[in-house]
Parts: structure tokens; sequence; C-alpha cells
């Protein structure tokens, strides 16, 4: 039985995922995510790279130790169910959306979960992703202090971002 809570500072930092073909892997996170090649070791036959976004040393971890040319697990097997990347704000998460658009990449659906707005996809390898943004947190909870959850169907267009005069 836990007797302490766990520390609010603890976050996720990163994922590693066994992918079949590295090359693939990292054109889909670098060009159609947009996260930043932070090491690469493919030219030392380490057969891994590292990715984040912004300066931080790696968000993603991508490697080919024991999945090289492998296949998705089927369905009805456990594993990641999908990764989620928070966007700061409905704006970054449209322009993430345009990002998949402009490179024909397949969206799965979106979902308007109450407290978030999200976008489902695969990545080449099969493995779940989700890029949302967290609506402001007054809006989480109803009128008597109870979390709004819901899964509504979200077209994901409708975060695309609008063209304005500043533009």
């Amino acid at each position: 039985m836990q007797t302490e809570p766990l520390d609010p500072g603890v976050r996720v930092g990163h994922i590693h995922l066994r992918v079949a073909d590295l090359n693939r892997a990292i054109a889909f996170y670098r060009d159609v995510l947009g996260f930043k090649l932070t090491a690469d070791g493919r030219g030392a036959g380490v057969d891994a790279a590292l990715l984040a976004a912004g300066d931080y040393h790696h968000h993603i971890a991508l490697n080919t130790w024991d999945s090289a040319g492998g296949s998705p697990p089927p369905p009805g097997h456990t594993g990641l169910y999908h990764v989620a990347f928070q966007y700061p704000d409905r704006v970054e998460l449209g322009r993430a959306i345009k990002r998949l658009l402009d490179h024909s990449y397949p969206i799965d659906h979106g979902t308007d979960h109450g407290f978030t707005v999200s976008v489902y996809l695969a990545d080449p390898d099969g493995n779940g992703i989700e890029l949302y943004h967290d609506r402001p947190r007054a809006e989480w909870f109803d009128a008597h202090g109870h979390a709004i959850i819901k899964a509504e169907p979200l077209d994901p267009n409708d975060l695309l971002p609008t063209p304005t005069t500043a533009d």
C-alpha cells in the first residue's frame, strides 16, 4: 500500500521505442512530427538515435537492436497503447496537424476529452501516438468540482491554424 504520494515534480522523461527501420522512424519523428535529431548512432554502429523538442537531450529514443525488420505486435497483445505528446496550446497542436497533412500522413481520429483536445495516429511501426493540448485548468471541472471526462469526436481539421493578417 502506498503511504506517501509521489512528488508532483516527477515527469515522464522520454520514450524508447524498438523500430523495424531506423531510417524510416527517424524520418517520421524528425520530418513529419518535427522533433530534432540530437544524437545519431547509425555511423557508429549503435543502430539508435535520439530526438527532442527544443534543447532537451531527448524525448524519443529509437533503436533496432532486437527489432530490425520486425513487425508490430498483433491486436490482443499487451504493450504500449500510445505515447502522448503535449503541445503548449491549440495553435501549436494545429501546426502539428498541418505538418501531418503536408506530409500526407494519415490521422486516425480526433477526440475532445473535455480537459484535453487530442488527435490520434500511428507511427510507421504501428506505435500509437496522441498529439494533444490541455484546456485551461479552470475548464477541467464542472460546477461540483468533478473532472469533466468525455470522448466526443472532433474533426482534426477544425484545429488547423487560420490565416491572420499578422502572418
